[in-house]
């Protein structure tokens, strides 16, 4: 069934089957290489507002890196954290500047570092700073759209989702994703999709997104039918295989089918996204960047390597090596079937 796109504001989101932020992993290499098979939606890893605004240049160029935008044909939101008005404002003008275009808050990471910064699922305990956030975000940029992650409450006994969606509404946010799990939970269990539906009849007129255990096309139209969502979003389910959105896109909306690659085209996707972790964040930390795309590939693929190939691939001492071993390890890979 093909789906009408979501539009928020000058943004027209494309399939309803959107990337989610992941710290550490969805950096613009990561979304390069799921942009290159389709998306709706891209967003980059959490920004710090504090380390954004802060007056040492190294931190925050460390900070904007993970903001970088990149024009490929496919909407690129940046998530932003904190807990200060004045800092998360600074920080959506910022980012604005350099391109984006949604700005998303983040109140669903359930990190210790974060909560304990009384930032991210922290401030679900706390609605009124939560708003005060969110009207500041929206004020800063008021050419484009904001949106908000967050998660069905902070546990069992405060499970505030739908009243924070309906006030984040009447704020100004244009669309919301909810993780179907509690901040206590972290990522154990399993989400609860079934329980976001109180979101979408609390907020009836916003899109919603679905989070949390979508891995393929079936887990995402249950996750859609359950909560009543307009669109999911895939997190771990795209390590490894970043055509996984557009797979599940052209199962559940009739999108163009991916091109899945197998053998050597497996290997030179793989290469392809090696050299661009190296250009972003240069020989070393790229090495050491790369390694956990390269287990989640060979994974993916269902590659069940000899140790000494994996050994080779893991511990690369250069670019060079790294490119043998990918080429050595993938190309008589069979890769996986397309999902159905």
């Amino acid at each position: 069934m093909t789906a009408s796109p979501i539009i928020l504001g000058p943004a027209v989101l494309g399939p309803p089957v959107f990337l989610a932020p992941m710290a550490g992993i969805t950096d613009l290499p990561f979304r390069r290489a799921v942009a290159r098979h389709g998306a709706g939606l891209v967003v980059s890893e959490m920004v710090a507002s504090t380390e954004m605004v802060t007056p040492r240049p190294s931190t925050r160029a460390a900070v904007r890196a993970k903001a970088m935008v990149e024009e490929n044909g496919v909407p690129v939101s940046v998530q932003i954290a904190g807990r200060e008005p004045g800092a998360m404002a600074e920080t959506a003008r910022i980012v604005a500047a350099m391109g984006a275009g949604i700005i998303d808050i983040n109140m669903g990471c359930p990190a210790r570092k974060v909560t304990g910064g009384l930032s991210g699922a922290a401030l679900m305990r706390e609605p009124d700073r939560a708003l005060s956030l969110i009207e500041a975000v929206v004020a800063a940029v008021p050419d484009l759209p904001v949106t908000l992650k967050m998660r069905l409450g902070w546990d069992e006994d405060c499970l505030n989702a739908p009243d924070l969606a309906r006030r984040a509404r009447d704020a100004g946010v244009r669309m919301i994703a909810v993780h179907g799990r509690t901040r206590a939970q972290f990522y154990t269990g399993r989400a609860d999709w079934a329980a976001i539906r109180a979101v979408r009849e609390a907020v009836p007129d916003l899109p919603l997104v679905a989070n949390g255990d979508v891995i393929d096309a079936a887990t995402a139209g249950r996750a859609a039918a359950l909560s009543g969502a307009d669109a999911v979003m895939v997190g771990r389910g795209a390590q490894g295989a970043p055509w996984r959105l557009a797979q599940i896109a052209h199962a559940l909306h009739g999108a163009p089918a991916p091109c899945v690659p197998r053998g050597a085209a497996l290997a030179e996707a793989v290469a392809a996204h090696h050299d661009d972790i190296l250009r972003h964040y240069g020989r070393d930390l790229g090495l050491r960047v790369a390694r956990k795309h390269l287990g989640w590939y060979a994974d993916a693929a269902g590659l069940g390597a000899p140790d000494t190939a994996r050994k080779a691939l893991m511990a690369a001492p250069s670019a060079q090596a790294a490119q043998a071993a990918i080429r050595a390890v993938f190309a008589d890979a069979p890769g996986e079937r397309a999902a159905a």
